[in-house]
């Protein structure tokens, strides 16, 4: 064909779309049928069914207060010293966490003064290897210029700081405070959905005093207890309370509500999940810790006590969602 003719039908034809009209009731009712499944099929399976299209999913306004109970006892066959929530709950209060101590290493009575650095950071032969003003942010102090014992056989850069040094001891195992696997936590929480001007409350109204002291959380027998053992918590997770004492971890405590403004139920589900340590831990700086002090005053000397705190911090992460039928599927709520 020519460019003249394919030029000429591009611009001077044009066709049209030919309908044939065929009058059968029964094809015509399949037609209607087939209509009508695919609508109820995007409608009821797809839109609320698999994209559960009746809830309102709203973000939860919500409150969360913690209390932890439990008495534990470290140095039995010497001194005893008894460890209660004031000792090993530090801080005492967070926004929707709390830590609970379960191992620590301890310097007594440490003084603002001079004394050798420890080995892990300036070892030295004279005092040239020393920088008079120096300090390394993982180091104790600010290094005075001269170099001394460590030891009979290893020798330091003097700091200013608080001396002695804290020890590289060895981490406790077992874990000096084991028995937190006992203890137990009462999480309070009340949450809002503003949108349905909706509040609830994890601690029911027929709940009493006497039912918080006696009922422990269980997933099938107490599913809705608000009081939570320790190590229950982490043995949920798939992980062992014990191991994970002596370096710590995180674990986190998802509370989701559910609530159903058609009958009537809005309840919360507890489920656990393994942050950080325990078997899952990475070799490079593994648990969790921290360090905290406490000072002395005795006689115008000012002494502290040093703790590195190894335990377990628990992340309480709330959520939830309203069940409704929406407008827009023709119901009202």
């Amino acid at each position: 064909m020519s460019i003249k003719s394919q030029f000429s039908s591009f611009w001077c034809d044009y066709s049209t779309e030919r309908t044939v009209r065929v009058q059968r009731v029964w094809i015509a009712w399949i037609y209607r049928v087939l209509q009508l499944l695919l609508l109820f099929g995007y409608v009821f399976v797809y839109v609320i069914y698999v994209k559960k299209g009746y809830r309102e999913n709203e973000e939860v306004v919500s409150s969360v207060s913690i209390k932890v109970k439990g008495v534990a006892v470290t140095n039995k066959e010497q001194h005893p010293w008894t460890w209660d929530p004031a000792d090993y709950v530090v801080p005492p209060q967070e926004m929707n966490s709390f830590f609970v101590m379960t191992n620590f290493i301890m310097t007594r009575n440490q003084k603002q003064g001079t004394c050798p650095e420890s080995p892990n950071f300036a070892t030295c032969k004279t005092g040239d290897n020393c920088t008079k003003g120096y300090s390394s942010p993982r180091a104790h102090g600010v290094q005075t210029g001269r170099c001394v014992d460590f030891n009979k056989t290893l020798k330091t850069c003097e700091v200013h700081a608080w001396c002695d040094v804290e020890k590289n001891e060895a981490i406790p195992n077992p874990a000096l405070l084991s028995a937190a696997e006992g203890f137990t936590v009462l999480i309070k929480n009340q949450v809002t959905f503003p949108m349905f001007n909706l509040k609830r409350h994890n601690i029911p109204a027929n709940v009493t005093t006497v039912n918080l002291s006696t009922c422990i959380f269980h997933p099938k027998s107490s599913p809705h207890c608000p009081v939570f053992r320790l190590g229950d918590i982490v043995n949920q997770t798939g992980e062992n309370f014990q191991k994970m004492a002596v370096l710590g971890g995180v674990i986190g405590i998802q509370v989701t509500w559910d609530c159903n403004l058609h009958h009537h139920t809005c309840l919360p589900t507890y489920s656990f999940i393994q942050l950080e340590g325990g078997s899952q831990s990475q070799e490079v700086a593994p648990g969790y810790n921290f360090r905290f002090s406490h000072w002395f005053m005795n006689k115008e000397n000012i002494t502290r006590m040093l703790i590195k705190a190894f335990g377990i911090r628990f992340d309480v992460m709330v959520s939830g969602y309203v069940s409704c039928f929406q407008n827009h599927f023709f119901f009202s709520i």
